[in-house]
């Protein structure tokens, strides 16, 4: 049987797993997903932050070391939570346990709202879209990653005890539920097509600003031939968009 993300991330052996490839060399994350969020988002110093689905809320310690106003964390998985409350001691951060889409926006009471890689996990993101409109304050930014959709529209041709060498593009259009084996179990997401993140923002009153692929910068990987494998097709889609004032 298929996990959702939170359920996903709190089984004992997947999480294990998932803390030894954050701990690797090279990690798509840190090479590919990371840069491309550090340079959409604006200067942080003196902006509240909200960031859903925060994980272990690496780059909200940064994000307060750089100056932020605050910042609040909201994660779905209880192992996430307890290493997000591990990562934050000592600051003013701090993590809720609940769901992107259970959560209560606060009205107007963000200037920045992330989300890195844990959208594709939510079923519907009308509803979720919707209440990030509402608590951004006004010129707010919103900015968020998902794995690209050339990824999740079909894993076929991947054998999951090696790694991956070639890609299989199909059922592009046909959106929805995908259910996959992943880091040791088996994970539902959803796929959706670049167009579908481009309207729904258009559709909820966002102003879109950048739309990225993560095209790999040779500078940020230490082995030649990581970069050059990670050339060959997109990981991730970044969009950047605005509350207008």
């Amino acid at each position: 049987m298929s996990k959702t993300g939170p359920d996903f991330y709190d089984d004992e052996a997947v999480f294990a797993t998932y803390q030894r490839h954050r701990q690797r060399v090279d990690t798509a994350n840190d090479t590919l997903e990371k840069p491309v969020i550090l340079e959409l988002v604006d200067p942080v110093a003196n902006k509240r932050i909200l960031d859903l689905g925060c994980g272990r809320a690496m780059i909200g310690k940064e994000f307060l070391q750089q100056g932020a106003a605050s910042y609040t964390g909201v994660e779905g998985s209880k192992r996430m939570v307890e290493a997000a409350i591990q990562t934050l001691t000592g600051t003013s951060g701090h993590v809720i346990q609940q769901t992107i889409e259970a959560w209560v926006y606060p009205p107007e009471a963000f200037d920045l709202v992330l989300s890195r890689l844990a959208l594709h996990y939510v079923a519907d993101l009308v509803p979720v879209f919707t209440h990030i409109f509402q608590t951004l304050a006004a010129g707010g930014q919103f900015v968020f990653s998902v794995e690209h959709p050339v990824i999740t529209s079909c894993d076929r041709g991947w054998s999951a005890e090696t790694r991956r060498q070639d890609w299989v593009v199909d059922d592009y259009f046909s959106t929805g539920v995908r259910v996959t084996y992943w880091m040791g179990d088996i994970v539902q997401k959803y796929h959706r097509t670049v167009e579908d993140y481009f309207y729904l923002l258009q559709t909820i009153g966002f102003q879109l600003e950048h739309l990225r692929e993560a095209r790999p910068q040779r500078h940020h990987f230490q082995d030649l031939q990581t970069y050059e494998r990670r050339k060959r097709i997109p990981l991730f889609l970044i969009l950047a968009a605005r509350k207008a004032i």
